[in-house]
């Protein structure tokens, strides 16, 4: 599969939550504006510092109606760290297959070691996909200010 345009339908993806539960992004964000962020890993420092600033900003995300979901490749011992750490309070996956969610939105993947570079999803309330943001590399993702600006316009234009 290629890239996820605007319009597209997010797929149906399962993530393992740290604490042993399972999450269905869609199901998770459904009803609401959603984030979905996959992040390299724990030893990422852009990644921490992106996970950290949507953490930060949980509370205007609340009041705007956007939920967050983000997942790695990280094993859970390492999701559980990193999630403890940083007090993220968002659903974090762990021990993501990347070539699978490469194949299911078009992430890229990178090859030695194995993890997902970073890509980040906004989705419509129904699971479209409003605007898909894909990195090859360790710089270029989605950050909260402007997730909270696109939606305040779309919600202005919705009446």
């Amino acid at each position: 599969m290629g890239l996820l345009n605007a319009g597209a339908e997010f797929p149906a993806l399962k993530a393992s939550t740290v604490g042993g539960g399972t999450v269905d992004i869609r199901e998770q964000l459904a009803g609401g504006f959603g984030v979905v962020l996959f992040y390299r890993g724990s030893w990422c420092p852009y990644c921490t510092a992106q996970l950290r600033a949507f953490q930060r900003a949980s509370d205007r995300f609340a009041q705007a109606g956007i939920k967050v979901v983000a997942l790695s490749v990280d094993d859970e011992a390492t999701t559980r760290e990193l999630v403890e750490k940083h007090k993220l309070t968002f659903p974090v996956g762990h021990s993501a297959d990347a070539h699978a969610i490469a194949e299911a939105t078009g992430a890229f993947v990178n090859d030695d070691p194995v993890h997902l570079q970073s890509t980040g999803f906004v989705l419509a309330p129904d699971g479209t996909v409003i605007t898909a943001v894909y990195s090859n590399g360790a710089i270029g993702r989605l950050v909260p200010e402007d997730v909270l600006g696109l939606v305040s316009h779309l919600k202005e234009r919705m009446g």
